[in-house]
């Protein structure tokens, strides 16, 4: 994909009739902050770091006061912590493990990253009569420990461990992904492929091997999957994703087994070969009671590379050996694996659904269910969220005009993940007045200097032709959209849900 240099950021188009107003939350440069509909810049946190951000009701904000120094730990947050409106911290955890880094005293840290959970909240966003709660209650922390298991690799491993933990800081539910190696699909190629590789990080592999990366935490909460008797979707169940390995699934909080699971192999059913292969994915859960699509799980599928298995032309290795260079958002039923919405390029609005350059974020990201039916989209890896509603049509658009510089070179805006929540939740702001805003016409806006058109006498006319005649640009497309859409010698044939 290639981007312009200069383009608008901020709030570049507001359908405010047609979208769910209220506040956004995201990680920024500058600390945990929230914009309104408009994209000003109601409240910062200043300095909050967020793996992610999330509101609570009430003007409350959970993060972390820092990082641990990547040379020493991988995605290692020091703490988990609640402040309030004011910035005082009211509740932090911080007692996963006692760490002794090369030149630091020894401390206890969280190790949390990429997710969490506050009880009361199914998803950790907003439902109707799901709130998270905010002076009592346990927290759901994915966590980071080092361990060697050798029936995976004889590397050390940067495993995932879960913990639940109480309002006092008493961990009181453990589980860890290595004791269920057995348990996540791994063919023997893949098992081959890990035990030489596990995803190692930092040089020389000396962190170890990232080899599962789950990314997503949460309760499944009140379904009507488990109201009519299948336990796999007991309310108290939790539903994951690891992003380096290709797996969704979810775990018995009784037993701690895995009950429900796709992935990694999706050549594995009939249901999953139909599905599509789900590369890199992030942020899947079960879309929350009251909700619409309640009971369906929604999952932001990255694309990029990712997984273990045999060599191929994406892989001469093994590692990474799934590949798809375009993003899908899609809800799908869990039962019988059918893609109930989806967003993709096609939806985005190319002729082609491979077009990356209309909606393509191969690392980051999040997609939320909002109340009126919409969804909230962090296509993290261009800074950008987009709210869409069933029917495709972008509402609203943000660009994050925040920069920032990453291994001393490179620059970008990117946000892990996004989260809105309703008006309601901070009362401390007064309700700010929502103003529509239209998109520019992007074939005439130019930037001051620039030229807006041909200078006197540059055009020629052709004899015979009309001057205002559609030239093709080099493909072909069809009037009708039930009808092929040719392009480089590739047919696709749309159909209503736009596969």
């Amino acid at each position: 994909m290639g981007f312009p240099t200069i383009y608008p950021t901020g709030v570049t188009l507001y359908k405010k009739d047609k979208a769910f107003n209220g506040y956004t939350v995201y990680p920024s440069v500058k600390g945990a902050l929230v914009i309104d509909m408009n994209g000003n810049e109601v409240k910062l946190w200043a300095g909050l770091d967020g793996f992610p951000n999330k509101l609570l009701p009430g003007g409350f904000i959970l993060g972390s006061t820092g990082k641990r120094s990547p040379k020493r730990g991988y995605q290692d947050q020091l703490d988990l912590v609640q402040v309030d409106w004011d910035g005082k911290i009211v509740w932090k955890f911080d007692k996963t493990e006692l760490i002794k880094d090369p030149g630091e005293d020894a401390r206890y840290i969280a190790r949390q990253h990429h997710d969490y959970q506050r009880e009361g909240s199914a998803t950790g966003y907003y439902a109707p009569g799901a709130e998270a709660y905010t002076d009592h209650g346990n927290t759901l922390i994915l966590t980071h420990e080092n361990v060697y298991n050798h029936n995976i690799s004889d590397k050390r491993l940067i495993d995932d461990k879960i913990i639940e933990v109480t309002w006092e800081g008493e961990t009181v539910w453990t589980w860890k992904a290595s004791d269920h190696f057995e348990e996540l699909g791994f063919s023997e190629s893949a098992k081959n492929v890990l035990f030489r590789n596990p995803g190692l990080r930092g040089e020389n592999g000396d962190l170890g091997g990232d080899w599962m990366h789950i990314n997503s935490i949460s309760t499944l909460g009140e379904n009507k999957w488990y109201d009519a008797g299948d336990e796999r979707f007991h309310p108290d169940n939790i539903v994951f994703d690891a992003r380096n390995s290709n797996i969704l699934a979810i775990i018995s909080k009784e037993t701690g087994r895995i009950v429900w699971r796709i992935g990694p192999d999706f050549r594995e059913t009939e249901s999953t070969r139909k599905l599509g292969w789900i590369i890199g994915q992030h942020h899947l859960h079960l879309i929350p009671k009251g909700l619409p699509g309640e009971g369906n799980l929604l999952v932001f599928d990255n694309g990029g590379h990712a997984g273990y298995g045999e060599p191929n032309p994406a892989s001469v290795t093994g590692n990474d050996n799934a590949a798809r260079d375009y993003s899908r958002v899609l809800e799908f039923n869990p039962v019988t694996l059918e893609i109930v919405w989806q967003y993709t390029p096609l939806e985005a609005g190319s002729t082609l659904f491979t077009d990356a350059s209309k909606f393509y974020s191969s690392y980051i990201s999040s997609a939320q269910r909002l109340p009126n039916g919409n969804t909230l989209i962090t296509e993290g890896s261009d800074g950008r969220l987009i709210e869409v509603t069933p029917e495709h049509e972008i509402v609203w658009e943000y660009i994050n005009p925040y920069f920032h510089t990453i291994f001393d070179k490179f620059t970008n805006n990117m946000i892990y993940r996004a989260y809105r929540a309703p008006y309601e939740w901070i009362p401390q702001l007064d309700q700010p007045r929502e103003v529509s805003v239209e998109p520019i016409d992007i074939s005439t806006f130019r930037v001051p200097g620039a030229a807006k058109g041909p200078v006197d006498g540059a055009v020629t006319y052709i004899e015979g032709l009309d001057p205002d005649r559609k030239i093709s640009t080099g493909m072909s497309v069809a009037d009708d959209e039930d009808e092929p859409v040719n392009f480089c010698n590739a047919t696709i044939t749309r159909d209503s849900t736009g596969g």
